[in-house]
């Protein structure tokens, strides 16, 4: 392991696998995990594959693009996208504009059954933001104020207008962003220590003041003592995850996708990960996205420029921070937030953003020290040998 991990491309190939691993999984999972809805609100089984290939199909060009891109280019991005993702937020709640599903306004009809979600994209949008921010105010930064400002209110606005949306996992994920931009520039110990004890409050505020949220925060101690009630998909996503045992139930052999787990194939597919492939899965799983967050905090560290490093750094810390908290509701351990698994969970507006940052994560992984060389040596690719050998037949033919 340690002789792979000193190769110049190594952090490139264990994003590069790990995001593969996940894509195919989740495309695998939705299928299994949606059939039964799919079915029942269309008529076909493969609805729901059939938009998420789509959204991948969609995805991995974008990647590919993305991990061509200079950092210079992601960082004239950061203000359009930013800007861009703060509009969407704000027409989400715009009567007529945004879409209502169980009491949360989240998402932008786009026709049919096509949706979108600003939140998801203001969180690449704060990553980027953030990042050329400190990146501009370097010399600044031994003032708390140059570090606090505009950073900190700007976070504010974009909170407040997720919240606005009751969106408590995404709120905590921006949240995570913005503590990862400190920690990483080098924040005085009191003033990462204020900020974190600022978030810690606001998040206990946010509980308190809905009492939907403060019935999951009780409940989910023991979701038992209400199971058909508050802590119904809680306990319903423990028993997936126990009926699982060792090796689980086998592909397709889920019973808790028979409309008892709610949102099966988004906030709790890795339930029916665990009820399908055991917790040999589920470890499997874990294995991947603790592989995908070493390899991004690898990025960071050998990154030679500052914004890189910071921009990986946090790119890094919102995937691994969303992945624990859907993983945490659906073992217990966290109240539900509904938030999607990266990578895995069905939809577009995850999915998307999060390979435009997979794909930011690879280009920066070509820059490390060594890597442009390891590159320029390796020869061409299997597609690129693929079309040369398609030229070289049609020359031959013709």
């Amino acid at each position: 392991m340690n002789r792979f991990l000193d190769r110049p491309l190594a952090s490139y190939y264990l994003i590069l696998g790990a995001t593969a691993i996940l894509v195919t999984l989740g495309l695998v999972m939705v299928l299994s995990a949606s059939s039964v809805v799919a079915y029942v609100d269309t008529g076909s089984s493969f609805t729901l594959l059939q938009r998420q290939a789509m959204y991948v199909a969609v995805g991995l060009p974008l990647m590919w693009v993305a991990s061509r891109l200079h950092p210079r280019v992601y960082r004239a991005l950061a203000y359009p996208l930013l800007l861009a993702s703060l509009a969407g937020l704000v027409l989400v709640l715009v009567p007529g504009m945004g879409v209502n599903v169980n009491g949360a306004t989240r998402w932008i009809n786009l026709g049919g059954p096509l949706r979108l979600q600003p939140s998801e994209f203001a969180k690449l949008g704060l990553v980027l933001w953030g990042a050329d921010l400190i990146a501009r105010k370097h010399k600044l930064l031994g003032d708390w104020k140059h570090l606090l400002l505009p950073l900190i209110p700007v976070t504010g606005v974009a909170v407040l207008l997720v919240m606005i949306g009751r969106d408590l996992g995404t709120t905590l994920v921006l949240l995570t962003i913005v503590l990862a931009l400190l920690w990483v520039s080098g924040a005085p110990g009191r003033v990462f220590g204020a900020m974190v004890g600022a978030v810690v409050t606001i998040i206990g505020l946010l509980v308190v003041i809905e009492p939907y949220r403060l019935q999951r925060l009780t409940s989910f101690t023991d979701p038992f003592k209400d199971a058909h009630g508050s802590g119904y998909q809680a306990a319903q996503g423990i028993y997936a995850l126990s009926s699982g045992g060792w090796w689980g139930l086998g592909l397709g052999g889920s019973r808790e996708k028979w409309e008892y787990l709610p949102h099966a194939h988004t906030d709790f597919i890795f339930a029916i990960i665990g009820e399908e492939l055991g917790l040999v899965g589920t470890l499997a799983v874990l294995t991947v996205f603790a592989a995908l967050g070493l390899a991004g905090a690898r990025v960071a560290m050998r990154s030679t420029d500052r914004f890189s490093r910071l921009a990986a750094a946090t790119a890094t810390a919102w995937i691994m921070a969303q992945a624990l908290i859907n993983i945490g509701a659906v073992i217990n351990v966290l109240p539900v937030t509904g938030i999607p698994l990266p990578l895995v969970s069905f939809g577009g507006s995850s999915l998307l953003p999060t390979m435009a940052a997979i794909g930011m994560l690879l280009s920066f992984a070509r820059r490390e020290p060594g890597a442009a060389a390891a590159l320029r040596t390796r020869g061409p690719g299997p597609i690129r040998q693929f079309l040369a050998r398609r030229r070289l037949a049609a020359a031959a033919a013709g």
